[in-house]
């Protein structure tokens, strides 16, 4: 078996399963602060309006923040507000027009465009199960609460993504405020608050209906629990997938198929990143601007393209892959894999990515043939959720245009 060797690992103990206290821990280590997260666990201590989680068998709790209890109120304004093109500076776009449930809420570009047309440089990532995952984009270990991440989409200024800044902000909040409908939905989530419509509140809601957002009941979950029959084919590619040949449960062997989890439970939580070839520029290891992984923000040579492993629940409708969208298939990101990195060969990015100095030595050369190949395509196609794509609770309030 492979070690597990990362070029940027952080493994944190909670103690109590309180994770205030990763805030701190994550500057300690010295990849800056961020929004510590609190657990409460909400199936026994229900908030306002009263919140049950309705969990597929194996899934623990989710971690909540103390001071944002999900709630029914809570999660009914967030989806209102997810949907709400309202929401942006010029009122054309709302979190659900880069988040597309039927894409498991992604929007099946390479890059995402913000509201004034300004490009994302990294793809959307899809938001299943999201409650689990302990950092929130692709290559920033600080960013450790849906609420603290919330921010960025909402006030970025480079890239522009929804718009918001000091001159309009004040102008989209009472765009809500005059709506009854608003009035309603702040005034029931955030009971005994004279003035719930604020800016702590929206991004407050929308983290609750985000958390509410799980997937758990595809064909292998179903396989799993005794309801479902795997083809031979997928029989083949699951026992590939969590096998010592193709070994893709290294870094996707979580219950969420993926490194990086989270829940009320957690004692130790690990927040790995890794770099899995798909550049080598000029042979330096060195990956294009301004996607450079964790590089970016520690300055450290050593976290030159290092990237979080992305969950592979539903990844069958999340294409186009990896973080700048580069790959279009999944038999394309299969064969990356398999050849144990990329290798452009003419243009600026020219380089082979195999060879990457800072590559992990998980990603190394497997000898599929083509039969094995589409195997595990087949299992990892088991693993889309078609009531998630589908369930109405996670769909627009408001009539179709």
């Amino acid at each position: 078996m492979k070690s597990r060797h990362r070029g940027f690992f952080l493994k944190l103990s909670v103690a109590g399963a309180l994770l205030g206290a990763l805030a701190g821990a994550l500057s300690l280590a010295g990849c800056g602060g961020g929004d510590g997260v609190s657990v409460a666990d909400t199936a026994a201590a229900p908030a306002s309006g009263s919140w049950r989680w309705t969990l597929p068998t194996g899934f623990p709790v989710p971690a909540v923040p103390a001071d944002n209890p999900m709630s029914e109120a809570g999660v009914d304004l967030g989806r209102h507000l997810f949907y709400d093109k309202r929401l942006s500076g010029n009122g054309t776009q709302a979190c659900a027009s880069c988040h597309l449930q039927d894409r498991a809420f992604t929007d099946g570009f390479a890059v995402s465009q913000g509201s004034t047309g300004q490009f994302t440089h990294r793809s959307a990532q899809h938001l299943g199960n999201v409650a689990y995952n302990p950092t929130l984009t692709w290559a920033n270990p600080s960013l450790l609460s849906l609420e603290k991440q919330m921010e960025v989409p909402l006030f970025s200024e480079d890239p522009v993504e929804m718009g918001l800044n000091d001159s309009n902000k004040a102008q989209v909040l009472q765009r809500l405020a005059d709506l009854p409908l608003y009035q309603q939905k702040f005034t029931a989530a955030f009971a005994g608050q004279g003035s719930p419509i604020n800016w702590n509140n929206v991004i407050k809601a929308i983290a609750s209906f985000q958390r509410s957002m799980i997937t758990g009941n595809s064909k292998y979950d179903q396989f799993v629990a005794g309801k479902a029959v795997f083809t031979p084919t997928e029989l083949r590619g699951m026992n590939l997938f969590f096998g010592e040949k193709a070994e893709c449960f290294h870094c996707h062997g979580s219950f969420n198929f993926n490194d990086q989890v989270v829940h009320a439970s957690t004692r130790v939580l690990e927040l790995p990143f890794s770099n899995t070839g798909l550049f080598n520029i000029g042979g330096t290891g060195a990956f294009p601007e301004p996607n450079r992984g964790v590089f970016e923000l520690s300055g450290l040579p050593r976290d030159m393209g290092m990237f979080r492993a992305p969950s592979l629940r539903n990844v069958e409708v999340t294409a186009p892959y990896t973080h700048d969208g580069s790959i279009e298939t999944l038999e394309g990101m299969l064969d990356f894999y398999a050849a144990g990195g990329r290798n452009i060969t003419s243009g600026p990015h020219a380089g082979d990515g195999r060879l990457n100095p800072l590559k992990s030595d998980l990603i190394a050369l497997i000898n599929l043939d083509a039969q094995e190949k589409a195997d595990i395509v087949a299992f990892l196609k088991t693993l889309t959720d078609h009531d998630f794509l589908t369930n109405p609770k996670l769909s627009s309030p408001f009539p179709a245009p």
